[in-house]
């Protein structure tokens, strides 16, 4: 679903496209074992979660990267692109409610900075490949604005580490993702900072919490799983292989039997929880399976062969 041009784009649609997913709680039933409330709809296709640009802007990247395109094709691309760099200009600086979607907590979450850092940054690519090079100055300099803000706000010299948002102590394993988008080296201190500091607190019994700072329904209770996949691949990069490669083994060993995930996993019985199955969770499972076999794979036909 893609909004017509300087259109709002939501975080979800319904399958049909539509727009309006007015969230209600269905109160005559108990939900599975007692997990109520019952809920359909999803109030979150109000909110304003500012890395859905970044995520965006790297796939019609990928696209341009891997895929040869109409002349139809790279004009829309290119339409939509400007609109999305128009937008994550006008919304950057703003708070949102990150990626993990929380309902009371506008914040400057530090990775939905990094991911608008991204957007621009795919956009001054796209605009070098179509030669578009009146945008490339204007951009740069976006770009290099978002950097230092976040550089400045998003660091937490107390714990070494990049937290959860703005002048937080709480840690989030979001930004282990952030080297991967490009935004930081592997070796940078900052990011192995931020790897160790994140594997400390989060990771409990081979397992890692989102968070562990309360949201909207309280104290997280359970591992979600795609983090633990997220942590894999980063300690693997901070040279921590061996950790690495033992954490992944274990992981796959509390998969159902059909190999299959959930969307979380009880951290002392392993018992699969939420949502199932969760294509989340397996888009990281082969991404891990494919960086632990490979190695760091920097040519996307390969990783778009391995796939296949």
């Amino acid at each position: 679903m893609i909004s017509d041009k300087d259109e709002k784009i939501q975080i979800m649609y319904g399958i049909k496209g539509e727009k309006k997913l007015t969230e209600k709680i269905l109160s005559h039933l108990a939900g599975y074992k007692g997990s109520e409330p019952v809920r359909i709809g999803n109030a979150a296709y109000r909110q304003k979660q500012n890395d859905i640009y970044g995520v965006l802007m790297d796939m019609i990247y990928k696209q341009f990267m891997l895929f040869e395109n109409s002349i139809e094709i790279t004009e829309s691309l290119w339409t939509l692109i400007r609109s999305i760099i128009r937008t994550v200009a006008k919304n950057w600086y703003k708070p949102d409610r990150g990626i993990w979607e929380f309902r009371a907590m506008p914040r400057h979450f530090t990775f939905s900075k990094v991911l608008c850092w991204a957007a621009i940054d795919r956009g001054i690519k796209i605009a070098s490949l179509l030669k578009q090079d009146k945008y490339l100055h204007e951009w740069s300099v976006l770009r290099e604005k978002i950097k230092k803000n976040i550089l400045k706000h998003a660091w937490n010299d107390k714990i070494k580490a990049f937290t959860q948002y703005y002048g937080s102590d709480d840690l989030d394993a979001s930004n282990l993702l952030i080297e991967s988008y490009g935004f930081i080296k592997a070796d940078d201190k900052k990011y192995v900072g931020t790897v160790k500091a994140t594997y400390k607190k989060l990771c409990r019994n081979g397992l890692m919490y989102r968070y562990k700072n309360k949201d909207d329904f309280g104290l997280p209770s359970s591992s979600f799983t795609v983090c633990t996949f997220w942590l894999i691949i980063a300690l693997h990069k901070t040279g921590q292989k061996q950790k690495a490669e033992i954490l992944f083994n274990d992981l796959l060993s509390y998969s159902n039997h059909l190999g299959l995930f959930s969307e979380d996993i009880d951290f002392e019985t392993k018992r699969l929880l939420g949502n199932f199955p969760q294509a989340y969770s397996h888009i990281a499972l082969i991404e891990t399976a494919i960086y632990l076999n490979e190695g760091n794979i920097d040519d996307e036909h390969e990783i778009l062969e391995a796939i296949q």
